[in-house]
C-alpha cells in the first residue's frame, strides 16, 4: 500500500505511519488505536486517515451523501451509536464506518456487525469498560545506573545505535573498567579479552550483549507494561467480565503487572525494598544517629560530677588538650555507651544486613568527641554500598520480570484492541436491540448485476427501490414504544401525499435513515428491509420560504445533474413547490420526475401539490398518500404507512367534512329527528365545498 495515495496523508504523515508496526494491517482494519499510536497523529485524525484508507481499499469514490440533509442524517444516526459507547476510542472507530456504495465495503461491515449484534452485555461489562483506554508508547528509556565499555571504535557505534538507553564508554584497559566501576553501579564490557579480569564492583563481561538488549536493558520491554499497566490490567477486567477469549495469558500477565510499578521498578519484592529504603533514609537516619549519641552524652554530663585537680587541670591545658581529653579520662564508659547507642540506631533504623552494618559501625569513631559527629566518607561510602546492591538486585528481578513478559506484550496489545472493539460492538449491538433493528437485505437487478465488478446481494428480476417493513425512525425525539411503526415500498419515482403533520417528513427520515444504515453495513430500524445498492443519497430538506432568482437557479441546475446521471440515485425531496410559485413548481416538479423516471433512479418527492402535478406529467406518476383516518377532538387519527397509489385526503378536506357531518346531526336535531336537514343552508354549504375536493 503506498501510504502517501491514502487520501490526507502527505509525507510527513506517511513517514510517522511507517513507524508502526504493521501500518497495512491497521489501515486496511480502521485499527484507530494503533494508528493513533504514530507520531503526531492524535485519535480524530488517525480515524480520518483510516477511513481514506478503506476507501481507496474498496475503490470507494466517496459522495455517497450528496447533500447536506443526507449528511445531517449520517451525523445523527452516527451520533445515536457514538452515545452508546463507552471509551473514547470506540467513539472515534466509529467515524471509519460510513455509508459506500461499494459491495465489498458493506459486507465488510456487515459481517462485523452480524457478531455485534449477537453480543451479550450487562452492567458489568459496561463499568469495566470505563477503565479501558488505548495504549500508550513507553516514550524513552533512559538508565542512568549501568554503562557499556568497549576499547574499539566501531563497536562503540554499534552499542550506541543498539542500546541508546544506556551510556557507552570507550576504555584502554583494565583500570579504565575500574575508574568506570567507581561511578556506575554496573558496567557491562563488550570485549572478549576483559574476561577473566577481577575487578572490584559490578564488572560484568558480555560480548554477545547486542545481540539481545532486553538483557541489558529489561527496562525497554518493561517499560510498555509499566505505561500501560492500569489499561492492561482494565483490558483483562473487561476480558473477565465478558467471558471473552483471550489473546495471551491472563493470569501470567496479571501476576507480571502485580509485579511491575507504574514507574518501571519491580514491586513487591522484600529486600529490594529495604535496599530502596535503607538508600532513601540513609541521611535523615545518619542525622538521627547523631543525635542520639548527643543526647545521651548531654544527659550523662548533666549527671555526673566531675572532680578535677589543680595539677591535673594545669597538665591538661599544658598539652593543649581539650574537651576530648576529658571526655576520655573522666567519661570514657559513658561515651562508648553513646557511640554504640547511635550505630545501633543507624543499623536498626537501615534495616542492614551483617555487611553493611560492618560499615555502618565506622561512621561513628571510637575517639572522644562532642559534639559526636558522623563520618560523611563511610556513610558516602555505605550509601555507594547499598545503592549498588539496590541497582544488583532491581536488575535481576528486571531481567526475570522481563523475561516472564517478554512472551506476552504482543498478545497484550491483542487483548487491549479486543476490548475496545467489544466496545464498538456493543455499541451497535445496543442500537440494534434498542431500536428493534434487523439485518437489511440487498436486492440488485440482473442487469446491474451482471454489469459490475463487484456484483451484487441478490439478483432479482424485480424492480426493487426500498422496501421497508415495520420501520421506525430513530430520528424521531420518541421512545420506541410511541412511535408508529410504517411500511413503505418505492420501487422507482413516486409522490407523497398526506395531511399536514400526518408524518410525511418522518417518512423521509425513516427512509433516509435506514438507507443510510444499511450502505454503513450495519442493522436497520425496521422489521424486514429490502432495498437496491445505491450510488448516492441526495434528499433535500423543506425549504424556508420561497428562494431567490439565483438559488432557485441553483437547485434546478442541481435537479439538471440529476436527470443526466442519476441511475443510481436516491431522491428525496420534501416540499419542493415552496421554491417558488405554486403553479410553475407543479410544473417544475413533473418536469424533473419525468427525466428521473426515464433516467432509472428511486425518488419519493412529498408534495401538497400531487393531484397538480401528476395532471402535468407526461406519464402515469405514482402517488402514494399517508391517510388520515379522521378527526377526533380536534386531533387527527392518522394511519403513518402511505397507501400505494392513493391520493391522501388533505386537512383542510377533513375539516369540512367534519363540518358538514356537524350541520348535518343539529338539522336533524332541530326537526325533532326527521333526515330532512339536507335542505338546509349551512349543510349545503359545507356540501359544495367538499365537492371541490372531487
Amino acid at each position: 500500500m503506498d501510504l502517501e495515495s491514502i487520501p490526507g496523508v502527505g509525507e510527513k504523515t506517511a513517514r510517522a505511519l511507517e513507524a508502526l508496526d504493521e501500518p497495512e494491517r491497521a489501515l486496511r482494519r480502521g485499527d484507530v488505536a494503533t494508528i493513533a499510536t504514530a507520531p503526531g497523529i492524535t485519535q480524530g485524525r488517525a480515524a480520518r486517515i483510516a477511513r481514506g484508507a478503506i476507501r481507496q481499499e474498496h475503490d470507494d469514490p466517496g459522495g455517497f451523501l450528496a447533500t447536506d440533509r443526507a449528511r445531517e442524517v449520517y451525523r445523527e444516526v452516527l451520533g445515536l451509536l457514538k452515545e452508546r459507547t463507552v471509551t473514547d476510542y470506540a467513539a472515534q472507530r466509529l467515524e471509519t464506518i460510513y455509508p459506500s456504495p461499494r459491495r465489498s465495503r458493506i459486507e465488510d461491515v456487515q459481517a462485523f456487525a452480524r457478531e455485534a449484534i449477537d453480543r451479550d452485555y450487562d452492567d458489568a461489562v459496561l463499568e469495566a469498560l470505563e477503565g479501558l483506554e488505548p495504549l500508550r508508547n513507553p516514550g524513552d528509556v533512559r538508565v542512568r545506573e549501568r554503562c557499556l565499555a568497549t576499547t574499539d571504535a566501531e563497536r562503540y557505534s554499534e552499542a550506541k545505535e543498539a542500546i541508546p538507553e544506556l551510556s557507552v564508554e570507550i576504555v584502554e584497559d583494565a583500570q579504565g573498567l575500574a575508574e568506570l566501576a567507581r561511578g556506575y553501579s554496573t558496567v557491562i564490557a563488550l570485549d572478549e579479552s576483559f574476561a577473566g579480569v577481577t575487578l572490584e564492583g559490578d564488572v560484568q563481561v558480555k560480548p554477545g550483549a547486542l545481540e539481545n538488549p532486553a538483557e541489558v536493558v529489561p527496562e525497554r520491554p518493561l517499560s510498555f507494561f509499566a505505561r500501560n499497566r492500569d489499561r492492561l490490567q482494565a483490558a483483562v477486567e473487561v476480558h473477565q467480565a465478558a467471558a471473552l477469549e483471550p489473546a495471551c495469558d491472563l493470569a501470567a500477565l496479571e501476576d507480571g503487572l502485580s509485579r511491575l510499578d507504574e514507574d518501571g521498578t519491580v514491586a513487591g519484592d522484600d529486600e529490594l525494598d529495604r535496599l530502596t529504603t535503607a538508600v532513601d533514609d540513609l541521611d535523615a537516619a545518619a542525622s538521627a544517629a547523631e543525635s542520639v549519641a548527643n543526647d545521651r552524652l548531654r544527659e550523662a554530663i548533666r549527671e555526673q560530677d566531675v572532680t578535677i585537680e589543680g595539677s591535673d587541670l594545669l597538665s591538661l591545658v599544658e598539652r593543649g588538650a581539650g574537651v576530648d581529653s576529658l571526655l576520655s579520662r573522666e567519661l570514657a564508659d559513658e561515651y562508648a555507651a553513646a557511640v554504640e547507642a547511635a550505630r545501633e540506631h543507624l543499623i536498626d533504623a537501615l534495616d542492614l544486613d551483617q555487611g553493611e552494618s560492618e560499615i555502618a559501625r565506622r561512621a561513628f569513631s571510637d575517639e572522644p568527641a562532642f559534639p559526636v559527629e558522623r563520618d560523611e566518607a563511610v556513610v558516602s561510602r555505605l550509601r555507594e554500598e547499598l545503592t549498588a546492591a539496590k541497582e544488583r538486585r532491581a536488575g535481576r528481578l528486571k531481567r526475570e520480570l522481563a523475561a516472564d513478559l517478554a512472551d506476552q506484550r504482543e498478545g497484550a496489545r491483542q487483548l487491549v484492541r479486543d476490548a475496545l472493539e467489544l466496545d464498538v460492538e456493543l455499541a451497535i449491538a445496543r442500537f440494534a436491540r434498542e431500536y428493534e433493528c434487523t439485518m437489511p437485505e440487498f436486492v440488485e437487478s440482473e442487469a446491474r448485476g451482471a454489469s459490475e465488478d463487484d456484483g451484487a446481494a441478490t439478483e432479482s428480476d424485480d424492480p426493487v427501490g426500498f422496501a421497508i417493513e415495520g420501520g421506525q425512525s430513530p430520528l424521531l425525539d420518541e421512545p420506541l414504544e410511541a412511535i408508529d411503526p410504517v411500511d413503505y415500498a418505492v420501487s422507482d419515482v413516486a409522490l407523497l401525499s398526506g395531511v399536514n403533520s400526518g408524518g410525511k417528513t418522518s417518512t423521509l427520515d425513516l427512509v433516509a435513515g435506514v438507507v443510510v444504515l444499511a450502505h454503513m453495513g450495519l442493522p436497520v430500524p425496521a422489521e424486514r428491509v429490502r432495498l437496491r445498492r445505491f450510488d448516492d443519497l441526495h434528499y433535500h430538506a423543506k425549504t424556508q420560504g420561497t428562494l431567490d432568482a439565483g438559488a432557485f437557479e441553483s437547485t434546478v441546475r442541481e435537479f439538471a445533474d440529476l436527470a443526466q446521471g442519476g441511475e443510481g440515485s436516491l431522491v428525496l425531496v420534501d416540499e419542493l413547490e415552496s421554491i417558488t410559485e405554486p403553479g410553475a413548481s407543479a410544473k417544475i416538479i413533473a418536469g424533473i420526475l419525468e427525466a428521473l423516471s426515464e433516467n432509472g433512479a428511486t425518488a419519493v418527492f412529498v408534495s401538497h401539490l400531487a393531484g397538480e402535478i401528476r395532471e402535468m406529467a407526461d406519464y402515469d406518476v405514482t402517488v402514494d398518500g399517508i391517510e388520515a383516518v379522521g378527526l377526533v377532538d380536534g386531533e387527527l387519527e392518522v394511519n403513518r404507512s402511505p397507501v400505494k397509489d392513493h391520493l391522501a385526503r388533505s386537512t383542510p378536506e377533513l375539516i369540512v367534512e367534519k363540518l358538514a357531518d356537524e350541520a348535518r346531526d343539529d338539522a336533524v336535531a332541530t326537526n325533532g329527528g326527521a333526515p330532512d336537514g339536507e335542505g338546509d343552508p349551512e349543510p349545503v354549504f359545507y356540501d359544495r365545498l367538499l365537492e371541490k375536493f372531487d
